[in-house]
């Protein structure tokens, strides 16, 4: 299924080099007759200076990497469009979301923060989201990650962060994990970092895609009116399919089946045609209710709990195009939350202020100087008209005999005119390096997540602390972080100390109040995109087989036959052999066999680990017996019979089982 061509996808096209069959030349566009053989004085001379072609082809190649990101260097990306859902010009005078007709053209690169361009997609980390809408007006970059809130209060201490959290500088060990001590000495000795630390250590750090993860602007920001009323604005993306996770033991299991996992997902999904959505919702406050709250709306490290103020959905995105080349475009994309429209503007978030900066800043490192708004993935689709001038990598060829203002020569072009205007706050104190006292309390929300999880959700946050800490070598280190986990709930210190064989701290009362909107149960289900293995052998019920992936790919469910031999298998085609697949690459598994796989451990291993997983299993005609010897404990979400597609439909549907007993499985 091929999009509508969008005005972003039209400005591409010039740069574009089709695949066709025209000869090979240099970038001087000299035809090239031989590019397998250097030229030499004789066949075994020495290779001659004059060979400009291989001079070219050589010194290409040794240049072609750029500077990797810092943060945020692993990522994956697509084209969309977002489309509004009501007009808002009470709120905004920004265009794109005043006409409910219009189709914005976006850019999204998904994206992990710790790891380096080749470390895996499903580690435990914060996962970058962030969007590039090309409007009318310009391009406005909404930068934020899947979770809420972040570690830092102060963009001052981004550098000490990321120090942290990134390999220890001895010997560049671990790669992508925080499970190491300078990470977790950082924590102890920042309480900041505790509601952050909070959601890192839950299921929504290792999300199941990129399709089901929700996204946030972190930040508090503004919409401002035409006439100038401004409106505190939170940014959410909410996945249309629902916030989903995998399972810390099956994470471990991906990173070797397959370290593109959420790569692959988003490229595939997207060239299937089950392109992604999410709506986006807003939390609006207004500027007189600010100080309504027991916290403060420019802390980075809070959220707005949506019981106070409720979700409103504003629009949705729909991702419908794989980039061409993943380094012009994925790579080569650059965000920066400057980029805004008239309507949207800034807070004094200081975390938000930070980024302002260092945004723009790395840019002129990694992508060679300040022209990098003219690389075609960066380039507005909105007229482009100013006095900047030169630079390396400069693109445009100005005609105009001026690069200044004002001016007579020309007119007086390019003139300001009704363009941005920054919201008219009054500002006013001592120069002083000292926060809020509104940014003191560093527990009460860390709390209010931890209230707000179901018991299976507390299980695996107190698993991912016993990992995490059971990486830290150094005692100490350890004892501080449990310091400061008795202020968030003495429950959640206590099994933590228990497994780290330390003594429980004391802490104070801890409040009771929960947030059910924190919870990823009750998240919508289905079974549209969902991959499920069904695994055959010889002498396999076919009709049977049949039916039920013809009832399930009726739901949008891709099902995939896995058997011990590639080829078919009852006329039905295998996709792949049992030793080349793994369950962790699956949402769930139907056991369509069972008198020849039963006998095979790798067979029985399948539904051991699917099970301890929390995945749906079902079983037809003989698959039955498959079950029968792989000794389930239980039998929760589990579907057996002859004609079972209703009811593991509906299993699938459910994502995991979490209150399985697995704790006897040795998968």
């Amino acid at each position: 299924m091929k999009p509508e061509t969008d005005a972003k996808d039209a400005q591409l096209r010039s740069h574009r080099v089709p695949l066709d069959d025209l000869p090979m030349t240099t970038d001087q566009g000299c035809p090239v007759d031989d590019t397998d053989n250097s030229l030499k004085a004789g066949t075994r001379g020495p290779t001659l200076m004059e060979d400009f072609h291989f001079r070219e082809k050589i010194t290409r190649f040794d240049h072609e990497r750029i500077p990797e990101r810092v943060v945020h260097a692993r990522g994956a990306g697509a084209y969309g469009y977002f489309q509004a859902y009501e007009p808002m010009g009470d709120l905004t005078c920004a265009e794109f979301l005043a006409d409910t007709q219009v189709r914005t053209p976006v850019f999204v690169r998904f994206s992990t923060v710790a790891g380096s361009r080749g470390s895996a997609d499903t580690v435990r980390d914060v996962r970058g989201f962030a969007t590039k809408f090309y409007t009318t007006q310009g391009n406005f970059d909404l930068v934020g990650n899947n979770f809420p809130v972040f570690f830092i209060q102060d963009g001052v201490k981004f550098p000490d962060f990321v120090h942290a959290v990134k390999p220890e500088p001895h010997n560049e060990i671990p790669q992508a994990q925080s499970a190491h001590d300078t990470f977790w000495d950082f924590v102890q000795m920042q309480p900041e970092t505790m509601h952050m630390v909070m959601w890192l250590m839950s299921d929504r750090a290792i999300p199941r895609s990129y399709r089901m993860m929700q996204g946030f602007g972190v930040h508090t920001f503004r919409f401002v009116s035409a006439v100038g009323r401004a409106t505190f604005v939170k940014f959410h993306w909410r996945p249309v399919l629902g916030t989903h996770s995998l399972v810390w033991d099956e994470v471990l299991r991906i990173q070797g089946n397959d370290p593109d996992f959420n790569r692959r997902d988003l490229w595939e999904a997207i060239e299937r045609g089950a392109f992604p959505e999410y709506e986006l919702c807003v939390q609006l406050v207004p500027e007189s209710a600010e100080h309504d709250f027991d916290f403060d709306l420019l802390d980075a490290t809070k959220i707005i709990p949506e019981e106070q103020v409720p979700l409103r959905p504003i629009g949705k995105m729909v991702l419908n195009r794989n980039p061409q080349n993943f380094f012009a475009e994925t790579e080569q994309v650059a965000f920066h939350l400057g980029n805004v429209v008239p309507g949207i503007d800034f807070t004094n978030d200081p975390l938000l202020q930070g980024r302002l900066f260092s945004y723009l800043d790395t840019q002129l490192l990694r992508l060679g100087g300040p022209n990098f708004p003219q690389i075609p993935v960066n380039r507005p689709i909105s007229d482009v008209r100013n006095d900047q001038r030169d630079g390396f990598h400069q693109h445009l060829i100005h005609e105009s005999r001026t690069s200044y203002a004002v001016n007579s020569i020309s007119g007086g072009c390019p003139a300001a005119s009704d363009g941005y205007k920054h919201y008219q706050e009054k500002v006013e104190g001592t120069k002083i390096r000292k926060r809020s006292p509104s940014f003191d309390d560093h527990y009460s929300q860390a709390t209010l997540f931890w209230n707000s999880m179901t018991e299976w959700e507390k299980r695996h946050i107190v698993s991912a602390f016993l990992f995490e800490l059971g990486h830290v070598e150094r005692k100490h280190i350890k004892e501080g972080v449990l310091k400061l986990l008795a202020p968030v709930h003495p429950d959640l210190a206590e099994q933590v100390a228990h497994g780290l064989g330390l003594p429980v701290p004391q802490g104070g009362p801890v409040h009771s109040a929960a947030s059910p909107a924190l919870s990823m149960t009750n998240q919508p289900g289905g079974v549209a995109t969902r991959r499920i293995a069904v695994l055959m052998a010889d002498g396999t019920d076919a009709a049977a087989v049949t039916a039920l992936k013809h009832a399930l790919e009726g739901q949008g469910a891709i099902c995939e036959i896995i058997a011990p031999h590639e080829g078919s298998i009852a006329g039905i085609a295998v996709d792949r052999q049992l030793s080349a697949a793994n369950s962790v690459l699956y949402d769930a598994v139907v056991a369509a066999d069972g008198q020849a796989l039963a006998a095979m451990g790798r067979a029985q291993f399948w539904i051991m680990e699917a099970y301890k997983h929390g995945k749906p299993i079902g079983a037809v005609g003989s698959g039955a017996q498959l079950l029968e010897s792989a000794h389930l404990p239980g039998t929760q979400g589990v579907v057996v019979g002859d004609d079972i597609a209703r009811p593991f439909a509906e299993a699938v549907a459910a994502h995991r089982f979490h209150d399985r007993d697995v704790s006897s499985l040795p998968a």
